[in-house]
């Protein structure tokens, strides 16, 4: 029994944080008290009876021997990383030889035995540990009682997809005869091979960092903190989401319907950044403002696990409104999606899949990643970057976002560094630009003729609230004859996008309307690409 008990504790998981009844005040002991845990991503349990708490303190041995192993554990991260470069420099000096490989494989065994070693006094310093013990006891009593009556919530999936995967948009192909395909294609076949080396490698690593291991365990004390704050000020719900590819996705759900505001009826969707996570994300912007809340992280953020091409993404996207719908209980028509930056590909992907969700609020986002893409590499890779960009990476956000019909809310960082092509002094080269173009050209192709353009241009030009007023009013524009055409036309017709309002307009017509419509689809936020959102500037989309 004692050994058993002991390699439990070898092979257990972190225990993170303490959690205990409002009425409960911290033992000076160690003993004798129920645990709860809020636990890491190889946990397998979370156990909540509590609404306060503190962080789990080891003790010594289990402290240092826990340092030894996640050393060990970063310098494992940092040679795979660098282990292209690292070959290619044992090559050069000779080492890669038969000789020389049996010594280095002698050295890796001794390594791996005294890991083994310092991971038994881990086991050691926990099985000294009653807080640990009482730990384990509890999720020894949940596997084999699992009910509500104690009070512990198993790590285990809330919802699990079947179906074999969800469909994305694909690039446009070039149409050629039968023998040029064929001609062309063993022709481009290093550029394939290229291509896929570059995007599962440091290309996925580069467009989503926050997906690096050696990231999030520098940003892992932050991520603990935001998870506990979320978990004991807000009651939130952690549930691990299994999506049609296998991969686990790490959620986060704060209930506000049964605070009687109208905004807690309405559930806000949040999708994250290339380095957002849910703990100290987006998600605290509509929090602040009173909407129940669901937070997901990336695959192979935080607690979710896979790799984020767009496809892992999509599925993830799907899995976690399928968990809002038939989980949490929210109609379509009740939720509200919000992204900020790199989140608009899934957020456009789930109004395109689910037409029938509430409104859209894009924040610092873009129209494509190619643009991007091709700023920051040489310009003689420009074709291998179109085609790593097209075939693994294709964020083409505007192409989803123009496939549906409700509200949306783009949101503009004026001093935004991240989605330029030149810098965030030009404004006119931020991409948001063209996502907002593309969608009033789309819907409104009449009145976004070339001068209605050359107007909507010239007030996205303006980089603070005196210049976009002064042009808006030096076009002389009337809100409320704008809304009475739209309102006479939608009445008369109910239509879907594209509408042909403005057709027999006068050119002066049209420029207010392009005007009306860029100012009420796009609002101005004059700050930095990462600066939080406040929760005064997150509003729900314009209706008519």
């Amino acid at each position: 029994m004692a050994g058993s008990m002991w390699l439990r504790c070898i092979l257990g998981p972190h225990l993170q944080r303490i959690h205990r009844s409002p009425d409960q005040s911290r033992p000076e002991g160690r003993a004798g008290r129920r645990v709860g845990t809020h636990l890491t991503r190889c946990s397998l349990y979370e156990h909540v009876v509590s609404q306060q708490g503190w962080s789990y303190q080891p003790r010594s041995l289990e402290k240092h021997t826990d340092s030894i192993i996640g050393w060990a554990s970063a310098l494992w991260s940092l040679s795979y990383y660098s282990s292209p470069l690292l070959l290619c420099y044992l090559y050069r000096k000779g080492y890669i030889c038969s000789s020389k490989l049996v010594p280095v494989s002698q050295y890796l065994g001794t390594v791996l035995v005294c890991l083994l070693g310092v991971a038994c006094l881990r086991g050691w310093g926990r099985w000294k540990n009653s807080e640990y013990l009482q730990f384990l006891s509890i999720l020894e009593e949940t596997k084999k009682n699992h009910t509500p009556t104690n009070k512990v919530r198993s790590w285990q999936p809330e919802v699990k997809l079947s179906k074999a995967g969800v469909s994305l948009l694909k690039p446009e192909p070039k149409l050629r005869g039968a023998a040029d395909s064929v001609l062309h294609s063993v022709r481009t076949l290093p550029c394939h091979i290229i291509s896929f080396l570059i995007a599962h490698s440091f290309g996925r690593r580069m467009l989503y960092p926050g997906s690096v291991g050696l990231l999030q365990k520098a940003m892992r004390p932050m991520l603990l903190q935001g998870q506990a704050r979320l978990i004991e000020e807000f009651d939130g719900q952690r549930n691990k989401l299994v999506a049609c590819d296998g991969n686990e996705i790490d959620t986060m759900f704060v209930d506000r319907r049964r605070d009687g505001g109208q905004t807690g009826q309405t559930l806000v969707i949040c999708c994250e950044g290339n380095a957002g996570f849910y703990e100290v994300g987006c998600m605290n912007t509509p929090l602040e403002g009173g909407y129940s809340v669901l937070g997901w992280n990336h695959p192979g953020f935080g607690g979710s696990t896979g790799v984020p091409f767009p496809q892992n993404e999509a599925n993830a996207m799907d899995v976690v409104i399928q968990f809002a719908m038939h989980k949490l209980g929210f109609q379509l028509t009740e939720i509200v999606v919000y992204a900020w930056s790199i989140g608009g590909f899934t957020a456009s992907w789930a109004v395109m899949s689910y037409p029938e969700i509430q409104s859209l609020v894009l924040d610092a986002s873009f129209d494509d990643l190619l643009p991007l893409a091709l700023k920051v590499m040489p310009d003689s890779w420009r074709p291998l970057v179109q085609h790593t960009v097209r075939q693994y990476m294709n964020l083409n956000n505007a192409k989803q976002l123009l496939k549906y019909q409700g509200p949306v809310l783009l949101i503009r960082r004026t001093r935004d560094e991240i989605i330029t092509t030149t810098g965030p002094e030009d404004v006119m080269s931020n991409r948001g630009n063209d996502l907002l173009l593309k969608l009033l050209q789309f819907r409104y192709p009449k009145i976004m003729t070339d001068e209605g353009v050359r107007a909507v241009r010239q007030w996205l030009g303006c980089s603070n609230p005196l210049e976009e007023a002064s042009v808006y009013s030096g076009y002389e524009v009337d809100d409320d004859w704008c809304v009475s055409v739209l309102q006479s036309y939608q009445a008369d017709r109910d239509v879907l996008f594209p509408w042909s309002v403005g057709e027999d307009m006068t050119l002066e017509g049209r420029r207010q309307l392009a005007l009306f419509l860029a100012r009420k689809y796009m609002r101005n936020f004059e700050t930095t690409h990462c600066t939080p959102l406040p929760a005064s500037e997150f509003h729900s989309p314009w209706r008519l």
